[in-house]
Order: structure tokens, then sequence, then C-alpha cells
């Protein structure tokens, strides 16, 4: 696609996916996406790229969704005048925070750079014996074995095996210079205690899914498999290593404040997008759904901090 306000030699692919609901309605979405940042006159370019995508997409399309992969700086997205407007979301799809491990410097420098106790941690692993190797497809149900626990333990939502079955095969079958997806475990004394599912491209590496054991925490499996993946990066030639989203303030009381100190472990920098941003088609259609999106988003929180008290009355 043509970028409107942009160099004519500008150009950039968009992944847009649908979804269908009430079978009459379709939100449009388009995840980290588009690539090309004007800096100036977001709104603006983000209102005309709605309306260029409007003939292409299927009849009943209410919404077209951005998750903006775009470091927040700057003026705002927001657009007021013309159609479609473009205003925040009330909730993000995607963490828009995330944590970036500059992997360019030779690697004991990547190392010196960490916090002292994830360095401490990385190498205590090594001292336990934690070995980190690239898996095959044949390992992948082990992994997704692990993932269910992973998911039922932590409260969080996972796709079927399928999903990732499909991931893989996606990235293998991609037509071009494709991503290359990668799964590495760690183990120890014959024992699968963790892995991560990991994107290469070009010059970045992406943490995408990770799973882990509840049992030999002790030997630090979980520090050794993204050092292990940072080495595998770098040698695949990226400059960068993406350690995927955090919350967005150091909260203990947040759910995953653990995740927030492990990963920040690994890096300072903290990559602050601007997130999700909505360009609507039918303003009176988005309002009500925005209504049902605030009301689901109250209950589920709820709910969470519900199951969070009892976890930690069971706890003490």
């Amino acid at each position: 696609m043509q970028a409107a306000g942009a160099p004519d030699s500008a150009g950039f692919g968009l992944l847009v996916l649908t979804r269908r609901l009430l079978r009459a309605f379709t939100l449009a979405y388009i995840p980290f996406g588009p690539g090309f940042d004007p800096v100036v006159g977001r709104g603006e370019f983000l209102s005309t790229l709605a309306r260029a995508l409007r003939p292409q997409l299927p009849r009943g399309t209410f919404l077209l969704r951005f998750d903006l992969p775009w470091e927040k700086s700057g003026e705002a997205p927001a657009w007021s005048r013309g159609r479609p407007r473009v205003g925040k979301s009330p909730d993000d799809i995607q963490p828009p925070d995330t944590v970036v491990v500059d992997i360019s410097p030779p690697l004991d420098r990547v190392l010196a750079s960490m916090k002292q106790k994830t360095r401490y941690n990385v190498r205590l692993a090594a001292k336990k014996g934690v070995d980190v190797r690239e898996g095959g497809p044949g390992d992948l149900d082990a992994w997704y074995a692990l993932y269910r626990e992973t998911g039922a333990r932590d409260r969080i939502a996972i796709h079927s095996a399928s999903y990732y079955r499909g991931l893989f095969a996606l990235a293998r079958g991609y037509e071009g210079r494709g991503p290359s997806v990668k799964l590495f475990l760690a183990g120890c004394e014959g024992e699968l205690l963790a892995g991560n599912i990991v994107a290469f491209w070009k010059s970045r590496a992406a943490y995408m899914y990770g799973a882990s054991s509840g049992e030999k925490r002790n030997v630090m499996p979980t520090y050794a498999l993204q050092w292990e993946t940072m080495r595998a990066a770098k040698e695949a030639g990226c400059l960068t290593y993406d350690l995927s989203g955090i919350p967005p303030e150091p909260d203990a009381g947040h759910p995953m404040h653990g995740l927030y100190r492990f990963k920040t472990g690994f890096s300072e920098r903290i990559l602050r997008r601007w997130g999700t941003w909505d360009a609507p088609y039918s303003p009176a259609l988005h309002a009500g759904y925005r209504t049902a999106e605030s009301v689901r988003m109250f209950l589920l929180r709820s709910a969470r901090k519900r199951l969070g008290r009892r976890g930690n009355a069971g706890a003490g």
C-alpha cells in the first residue's frame, strides 16, 4: 500500500484481521500497524488510511482498530476533523509497553548491562547445569503441555495447540524473506523446565510466548532461556531483542509486577508505544461497542482482583 502523506517511494504492507459480530457487523483490526509513522499529522494519516481501506473490508464493517507500533512521543494520533474520526480505544489489545535489550555490543557487555540479580541468576543457571537447546516440531506438544500448566498457574488465557502449530507452519511457508519462528527449550537433568517461542526478523528478535514449570525454579531456567535466546539472536544478526509486554508502571500491587521485575532486569530500556486507536465507520455502533467493552473489562478486572485476593489468602 502507498502511504498517504509519505514520500512517493514509501509503501508498506498491512495485516488486517476481521471478526464477525452478531452475524451482521464486522470489526477490522490491524496488529502493530501501520509500520510507517508520519510523526506529523498522525491522526489525519490514520483517518485517510481508514477511508482508503474501507472498500476492501467486508460489508458491515463498523470499526477499524489500529494497534500502533509507533513510539510514544510527539503529537497524539487523535483526529477530530473529517471522517472517520480517530480516537483512543477504551483499552489496549497488545501491551503498549515493552522492554528492549540492545544486543549489538559484545555479549560480555550485554550481560554487564543487566541488573546485578539478573546476571547472578544467569550464571547460577549455568552452574546448576541448565541446558538450553533449539527445539523442533516434535517438541511442540511437550512445550504446549508446559504452557497449559503456566496458563492455569498464572490465570492467563491460551490458544489451542493447533494455533501454535499453525504459527510455525505459516512461518515455514512464507514466501520471500519472512520471519523465522523458533522454539527454545530449557531443561535440567533430563526434565523440561521452560520453553519460549521467539520470532526473528531482519535485525530484530521478539519473545512471543513463554512456558515454565513450577518445578526446580531454584535453578533459574527462565533466566538461562532468555540469555541463550539472546545469544542465538545475536548470532542470527539481530541487533535488538524485544521481551514483549510489561505493566505500564512498577506497581507492586499489579498482578504482573513479578513479570515487570523479571524483564526489566535484562534491560532498563522501556519502549512505550501509542497503543490501540479506533477509526469508526459508524459512530453510533462504535459508541455502543465501546460501552459494552468497558463493562466487560470492568467485570473482568473485578474478577481478577477477587481471584488474586483468594490466592493471597490461601498462600498465607
